[in-house]
């Protein structure tokens, strides 16, 4: 049997869920949350195979829950599911260490056979939403001098910064915390040669442009 965990903050879409994996008889819902906190702490103690995960909660996200499960105990597997095609989510369930990403559209046999999948070891993740993030990688441009110290990761908040959002914006923008974020903008600054916020939108303003 294999043991799936399932955290989504609509008790209706769990109850779903949870019909939808027993049906299919090899597999066994061993618990569900709809808080994010709650999740983190019960799933490395449950153990599950597989823990199908919503992107978006009230007190959190499952991206960060699968990048906090998997510090505990790398041999669960994250699913995320969501209802949102963003490419940033997508990269940040990819750092996360997720097997897998789908939108909630997906149709009951292919989720079944995904969490089947991504139980045997295999990765997951969406061809509508993947097509797009290779496409942008693909076509871009060659960066400023300026930004080659920077990881595409550092890239992405400068140009949050350069957008005048604050470091808790970009971290519910990218799914991290907000002690990330900052930690990552102390390192970009320094890169950078600025000691500055500011400095660095308008560099950034120029370089980007």
């Amino acid at each position: 049997m294999i043991r799936v965990y399932l955290l989504d903050d609509h008790e209706v879409v769990r109850r779903g869920l949870a019909e939808l994996l027993h049906a299919a008889g090899d597999i066994e819902v061993i618990g569900e949350s709809g808080s994010a906190q709650e999740a983190a702490r019960r799933i490395p103690a449950l153990r599950p195979d597989v823990a199908v995960l919503d992107a978006r909660l009230p007190d959190g996200n499952g991206i960060d829950v699968c990048r906090d499960v998997r510090a505990v105990d790398s041999t669960i597997k994250g699913l995320i599911l969501t209802s949102y095609e963003d490419d940033e989510a997508l990269f940040a369930a990819i750092m996360a260490g997720a097997s897998g990403y789908v939108l909630k559209q997906i149709r009951g046999t292919d989720l079944v056979d995904a969490v089947r999948r991504i139980a045997a070891g295999q990765s997951l993740l969406d061809p509508a939403v993947t097509q797009r993030v290779l496409e942008r990688i693909r076509n871009g441009v060659e960066q400023p001098r300026e930004l080659a110290a920077l990881t595409d990761q550092e890239r992405r908040i400068l140009e949050y910064v350069a957008e005048g959002l604050t470091n808790r914006e970009i971290a519910g923008k990218m799914f991290l915390a907000e002690k990330t974020v900052k930690n990552y903008v102390s390192s970009l600054l320094a890169k950078l040669g600025l000691e500055r916020r500011t400095q660095a939108a308008v560099l950034a303003t120029r370089l980007l442009s």
